[in-house]
């Protein structure tokens, strides 16, 4: 659809007279039906769509995500499946020169037929495969595909492999690795058309691809060469026309065409300027022909990874357009188990709340997918930098020449669809693949001439094949793995990325993480319940109950349940109900990853980024996401969105005195009034102190000093404020603060999207947390209510009344 909108803007841009030879395009996502191969009659099917999908639709399987539905449905994977339909093509594209048939995504190992011959294999669910059926296409056409059982195929895969690998048959086949289960996500390993087939019909000439490369930037001009990949037969001279934002730019004869756009508008981060989009249209001709056009929205900037030797280590630190920026926001996973249930609402809802949150980096990682391209237009509209992973996560694979050939075309594939977004920051080769094998066992048990064939297999794909495509088809940098030393080796804090999962794994306290504070910081977290409504979703019942077989089957990880317990216990009252046993979960999950924030960005330049673990879920869950699976933030969302400002206020506790810095990732200095006050928890005013002071650009100083000695330290608190901005410090854990009985007033008036909460307290209310039975967003939640001030929240909600609204805050607990 978006090339049938392209082409007929490019016919209103030159004009309807003009005769054309166009290649056609025909989807074939219509009129399919399923089976299985030895199983079932025939159904039909859903396509882009899967297995699992399909045969909930028709009501074989129940859902596998409420309940412990899981483990129903695992034999849908141990069976062989077919897919067939039935199409017409019109003489017009019979007669075209070529006939091609478009398969972008087939998961995995699938055999095509196409009027009973055999096209094809695949054995890639990410790479694109077309064939030629000029000689086997006719009017009425049937086609079928054959998917095998991923188990068959590894098993044979495994036993010729000359060694058996750490972590599972699953690195034998190019999919979802998630799909095999993870400690966040359920073991649902699908197969099935996942995306788009389509016919393309053409006779001399067709655009295979476009590459749009920077030569030089500056404030007066930016140079940049558009490339040209085609499909040509006759090979006699065309003419490409250029539009730059639908008007001509420039008229060329060669497949690399400069173009010069004078006085360019930049691309930045949202946080940092417009991420301003160019509409970059090329049209080829030859004659009076319109041959065919491809279209980009492009965005002008530089962005670096810099990695200098210095006297702590080696930096990690990105430059956009020259500047340093600091990296703000979080892992992403594939939004569903079941990619064709995630819409583009989906996308623009979760990359929306991204923008909100003030985050400016997202890191894909790599035991998913490779993101559709409305993830990536939306990064490049929103000003989100990507962070890329190559699919590999977590394991050592193979190195035989059939593996190391299919990922060689699927990074081509990959890096050259993915190269003209300027949202594409880095390409990671792995996560977490060196690490293991150093640190996780994995060499034990092996001969010498086994450990370094193995080596040298990892070396093969992320030493040679994926820089080498990242180097030749893309202007990105390449990241061999991530992190770049694992926490074993004490370099993770001086050098390259970490991971850091001394905490949460190994149970550190959450203050390790104000003492340890690496270059940059691409994965940590810790887990929580997610809210109400999903819970209760997965236990199909309104109560809200922690006990039962199916919560214990959405906990992936083996410690998760002890390990919250065992935190909660050390910072907070443990509660002695479920529903505030959730609730209280969200804040200390908020709580210590925030304190890591927090380090990290006062620690800047030292530390440029911090991206928590994660985001987003792939099913309703207990999970390390700030965002559960039905899209509402927990209290980490919520507490994150104010880490992630440009301006941050924050403050540190060392020995008996407070430090407070404020954080500065603006591009200007910035000068006011730094008022600080400590009051009780009824609002008396115990001490107050203010001095003018001046940010410089782009900076982290420190700027108050006081002694603690004179507070009570359970009754009082530290209200900073800067420019408009406040911010709120405690002297002691939530557990040990003598935190007052009060009552919450509230007002509630309908406004045109919702609703306007007023609250006000005589008292200090801590962690307040508003909810309500109506689907909808508060605008802040799991705040702090401060003695005798009203605070207004909105409730964007497409519900009429709001008769429901209930608090909680830790007075009550």
């Amino acid at each position: 659809m978006r090339k049938i909108l392209i082409l007929l803007s490019i016919l209103i841009i030159v004009g309807c007279q003009q005769k054309n030879d166009l290649p056609i395009e025909i989807s074939l996502n219509e009129n399919w039906q399923f089976k299985g191969i030895d199983t079932l009659s025939w159904n039909s099917a859903t396509i882009p769509g899967n297995i699992f999908t399909d045969l909930l639709v028709h009501k074989i399987i129940e859902d596998p995500f409420i309940k412990t539905n899981e483990n129903k449905v695992q034999w849908i994977s141990k069976k062989d499946w077919i897919y067939r339909t039935t199409f017409q093509l019109s003489d017009e594209v019979l007669n075209k020169k070529n006939i091609e048939l478009n398969f972008e995504g087939l998961d995995t190992y699938a055999s095509i037929y196409l009027n009973d011959s055999l096209l094809g294999k695949t054995d890639n669910a990410f790479r694109k495969f077309t064939f030629n059926i000029k000689r086997l296409a006719k009017k009425d056409n049937h086609l079928k595909i054959i998917f095998k059982n991923t188990d068959e195929i590894e098993i044979q895969k495994e036993v010729i492999n000359p060694y058996k690998l750490p972590e599972g048959k699953r690195i034998y086949s190019r999919k979802a690795q998630f799909q095999y289960g993870w400690d966040w996500g359920p073991k649902l390993n699908t197969s099935g058309i996942w995306k788009n087939i389509s016919i393309n019909a053409w006779n001399d000439y067709k655009i295979e691809n476009i590459y749009v490369k920077q030569n030089a930037v500056t404030d007066s001009a930016a140079n940049l060469i558009v490339e040209i990949e085609n499909q040509y037969i006759e090979k006699e001279q065309l003419k490409y026309d250029v539009y730059l934002n639908n008007k001509l730019h420039s008229e060329n004869s060669n497949l690399k065409i400069p173009i010069t756009i004078k006085n360019p508008k930049l691309w930045w981060t949202h946080n940092l300027g417009e991420p301003y989009l160019y509409d970059i249209k090329v049209i080829v001709k030859k004659d009076d022909q319109i041959l065919d056009s491809i279209s980009t929205k492009y965005g002008i900037r530089t962005i670096k990874l810099i990695n200098k030797k210095d006297s702590i280590g080696e930096s990690f630190e990105f430059e956009l357009n020259g500047k340093p920026v600091y990296m703000k926001g979080a892992n992403y996973i594939p939004q569903n188990s079941f990619q064709n249930k995630v819409t583009n609402t989906y996308y623009e809802k979760l990359l929306t709340d991204v923008v909100k949150s003030n985050m400016n980096m997202l890191r894909v990682w790599g035991g998913g997918i490779y993101e559709n391209d409305v993830f990536y237009d939306l990064c490049d509209e929103k000003g989100i930098l990507v962070w890329q992973d190559f699919m590999f996560a977590c394991a050592m694979y193979p190195g035989d020449k059939s593996f190391l050939e299919n990922v060689k075309t699927e990074a081509e594939q990959q890096v050259k669809r993915l190269r003209n977004h300027p949202s594409i920051a880095l390409w990671c080769g792995n996560n977490e693949n060196s690490e293991g094998w150093k640190r996780w066992g994995w060499q034990a048990d092996r001969t010498e001439k086994e450990k370094k064939a193995i080596w040298n297999d990892y070396l093969a794909v992320f030493d040679s094949i994926l820089p080498k495509a990242v180097n030749e088809f893309s202007d990105t940098d390449y990241w061999e793995t991530s992190p770049k030393y694992g926490r074993g080796n004490p370099k993770y804090k001086s050098e390259g990325d970490a991971h850091d999962w001394w905490i949460w794994h190994d149970a550190y306290p959450f203050e390790h993480l104000q003492e340890n504070v690496p270059r940059f910081m691409s994965e940590f977290g810790f887990q929580s319940f997610p809210n109400f409504e999903t819970i209760k979703y997965i236990n199909q019942k309104d109560a809200i109950d922690l006990k039962t077989d199916a919560i214990k089957s959405h906990q992936k990880h083996v410690r998760g349940f002890q390990l919250i317990d065992e935190y909660m216990e050390r910072d907070y009252k443990i509660p002695t109900n479920h529903e505030d046993y959730a609730y209280v979960s969200q804040l200390l999950q908020a709580k210590g990853i925030v304190m890591g924030i927090e380090a990290h960005r006062r620690a800047k330049p030292y530390n440029m980024g911090t991206l928590y673990w994660q985001l987003n879920d792939c099913w309703p869950a207990i999970s390390w996401s700030s965002i559960d699976y039905f899209g509402n933030w927990k209290a980490l969302q919520y507490k994150t969105k104010k880490a992630f400002e440009n301006v941050l206020i924050s403050s540190k506790i060392e020995k008996d005195s407070v430090k407070t810095f404020i954080i500065n990732d603006t591009f200007e200095k910035l000068k006011g009034e730094l008022k600080l006050k400590v009051i009780d928890f009824y609002g008396k005013e115990l001490w107050f102190d203010s001095k003018e002071i001046e940010l410089l650009e782009n900076s982290s100083q420190q700027f108050y000093t006081f002694s603690l000695n004179k507070f009570d330290r359970i009754s009082t608190l530290l209200i900073t404020e800067f420019n408009n901005e406040k911010s709120y410090f405690y002297f002691s854990k939530p557990k040990n603060l003598k935190l007052p009985k009060g009552e919450i007033e509230q007002q509630i008036s309908k406004i045109e999207k919702g609703f306007k909460i007023t609250l006000e307290s005589d008292v200090l209310q801590k962690g307040v947390f508003l909810y309500s039975k109506a689907k909808g967003h508060f605008s802040d939640n799991f705040f702090d209510l401060l003695p005798n001030e009203n605070k207004v929240i909105e409730f964007k909600t497409k519900a009429t009344k709001l008769d429901d609204l209930q608090i909680k805050t830790l007075n009550n607990i």
